[in-house]
């Protein structure tokens, strides 16, 4: 939900977060390298600095710079507190309120973005709650001391603008943090390998789906390859930052997206304190386990996840 991650400065000078690519050309303001490698200029431009909740130029807690007023806050000071100093621009209490402009998306660019398929309704069986009934009729009693609650495919919104606007918003988030859209696990050269994602590293076996959950996965995959997206909007919160809204009626233990995003091994990332990430594989050998980290590619899960690791 949060999508503020750590980065190392000093903690005796204020601290600007580094501005997004979109943003560098026009700052005004020093960048972080600046400020760290030229301490003559740090004294120089913000040696009165004060924290503007508690009057205070303490240099033992650090100071964040807003990207808009230019007031300063210590870390400690702030509701809620920040735990670390975030990436991208960064705004005070006062001007968070205002979210970051959306991004103009025509149907045509988010079709591409999302790299939707058009194909017609008829191409894939449609799930409905009649169908698991009669199968469960027709099984009988055979599977009754076996009855288990089983995964249902989301109900997508009928009208087709809705559904623009929730992908819209997804799309406008992702592009906001300089991330790609996927939908698939990647691995990268210098992650994980592919080769080190199999079901018979994981410590204790792997769970497996049963056909009923199966089904369900691959007939959502297949909604969302035409454009049929989850009941979903990607909202801004002045405190978290970019979070997810039902944006219609979802059932229990209904299927809404897979998390997905770069694969890399857990001890690359021991001291990775985003807020996204999400376990993968837990080896038996702790050096093999695998974590998923939507920071340059990601789904909607990258939103809806959000557990704060720092903490």
């Amino acid at each position: 939900m949060a999508d503020r991650q750590s980065t190392s400065a000093s903690s005796a000078q204020p601290i600007r977060p580094s501005p997004s690519p979109s943003r560098r050309r026009l700052q005004k303001y020093r960048s972080i390298k600046d400020i760290i490698d030229n301490p003559d200029v740090v004294r120089q431009d913000y040696n009165d600095t004060v924290c503007d909740q508690c009057g205070s130029g303490d240099r033992d807690h650090q100071l964040l710079l807003c990207d808009k007023c230019d007031k300063a806050y210590h870390m400690l000071c702030l509701r809620p507190i920040v735990v670390r100093v975030p990436i991208g621009p960064w705004y005070c209490p006062a001007c968070s309120d205002h979210p970051p402009p959306l991004k103009s998306f025509t149907q045509t660019k988010i079709f591409d973005f999302f790299k939707i398929k058009k194909c017609t309704a008829s191409s894939v069986k449609r799930i409905s709650p009649q169908d698991s009934s009669r199968r469960r009729r027709r099984t009988g009693a055979i599977v009754h001391h076996k009855r288990r609650r089983r995964l249902l495919p989301y109900t997508p919104s009928e009208d087709t603008k809705i559904r623009l606007e929730q992908m819209r918003s997804l799309a406008s988030a992702l592009t906001y943090l300089s991330m790609e859209f996927s939908d698939d696990l990647t691995y990268s050269f210098d992650m994980a390998p592919r080769g080190a994602n199999l079901a018979m590293f994981e410590d204790g076996g792997m769970q497996v789906l049963s056909k009923e959950d199966t089904k369900t996965l691959e007939y959502c995959r297949a909604m969302l390859k035409r454009g049929e997206c989850p009941p979903l909007l990607v909202v801004y919160d002045s405190c978290e930052g970019y979070t997810v809204e039902a944006d219609g009626p979802i059932k229990d233990m209904t299927l809404i997206t897979e998390y997905t995003g770069d694969v890399d091994f857990i001890k690359n990332r021991e001291h990775d304190d985003c807020d996204s990430m999400m376990t993968l594989l837990l080896a038996s050998n702790p050096s093999k386990s695998l974590v998923i980290c939507p920071d340059k590619r990601g789904n909607i899960a990258r939103f809806i996840n959000g557990i704060n690791n720092f903490t």
